[in-house]
């Protein structure tokens, strides 16, 4: 029995070698060389997903689909949202402004190209959209995105917004653009907020905390944000030589993430971002469309939710 209310079921569509807890072993000039494993790893995310009857958003690094335009043309024939994951997943804040612009821009375009239709969604390489790099929200409008799932209101080493809302809403951006923000899912205790979104903290704890702290959130009357990475259902990756703390990150419990994966998917109720979005009357019904008819006149959406 499936409880609650409707969840947002994320991917972040990258390979093992491109994780930033990673970067240490591999550059991104040895990218090309690596051991290529990101489309198989998908298109298992995707039968697990159809065996269910779920429906999710893939931010689809622009990396990974100009390799593999067939794998973004799958996801999408699925019924699946697709969104952008940026495309070479540095860091924003070690970014400038004009390369984060070249980049979101050349890995929107990348994605539209492929499908014909707009791209409305966002999600930053390792949640880097933080108090340092605030300004990626003003591009992001700007280049015709409508809505974001970025930003981790927690205090983390590589990420985290501390004390922004912890609940899908509006967001103004330093030059007064708005944006439909899904923050990653956090649990909050006194003097304490603990994420609880997915990735290496489901693999982390034990699933029946995972179940218990997602469970709270929608027994709050609110929606979840759960998130994934294809390398996460592959334990046979190889393995990298990296620190103790980076090694832990990525390789702790990948044996077992699948199947908790499959009976998160059983407990809760999943679908798109987008879906979630409007459900809680942050996202207008037409975005996508707004987006998509951009793209055929040439024309910034993002502009046009400036506010006075």
């Amino acid at each position: 029995m499936r409880e609650g209310i409707d969840n947002a079921l994320t991917i972040d569509v990258e390979d093992y070698f491109q994780v930033a807890a990673l970067a240490e072993a591999v550059k991104y000039d040895d990218w090309p060389s690596m051991e290529y494993r990101v489309e198989a790893n998908t298109d298992r995310l995707l039968r697990l997903f159809d065996n269910a009857s779920v429906k999710a958003t893939f931010f689809i690094l622009g990396w990974v689909a100009e390799r593999s335009p067939q794998l973004v043309r799958r996801i999408a024939n699925a019924g699946h949202e697709v969104a952008s994951h940026g495309y070479s997943h540095q860091l924003i804040y070690n970014q400038t402004p004009a390369l984060f612009r070249e980049e979101t821009r050349r890995s929107k375009a990348i994605l539209e190209d492929i499908l014909s239709v707009g791209v409305a969604g966002y999600r930053a390489a390792s949640y880097s959209i933080t108090n340092q790099s605030r300004w990626a929200l003003d591009i992001l409008a700007e280049e015709g995105f409508t809505w974001d799932s970025s930003i981790f209101p927690v205090h983390h080493d590589r990420y985290g917004m501390p004390r922004t809302p912890r609940w899908p809403h509006r967001l103004t951006t330093d030059k007064g653009y708005e944006l439909a923000e899904f923050p990653l899912s956090t649990l909050k205790f006194p003097g304490y907020t603990l994420p609880i979104a997915g990735g290496g903290y489901f693999r982390l704890f034990p699933y029946w905390f995972s179940r218990w702290g997602l469970g709270s959130i929608n027994r709050q009357g609110q929606p979840f944000v759960f998130y994934l990475h294809p390398w996460e259902v592959d334990p046979g990756q190889p393995r990298l030589d990296v620190k103790w703390l980076s090694r832990f990150r990525h390789y702790n419990n990948l044996d077992v993430c699948e199947k908790r994966l499959s009976r998160l998917l059983g407990h809760f109720r999943f679908t798109t971002m987008s879906n979630v979005l409007r459900n809680q009357g942050v996202l207008e019904h037409n975005s996508d469309e707004l987006s998509s008819h951009a793209i055929k006149c040439n024309v910034v959406p993002g502009t046009a939710l400036k506010t006075s």
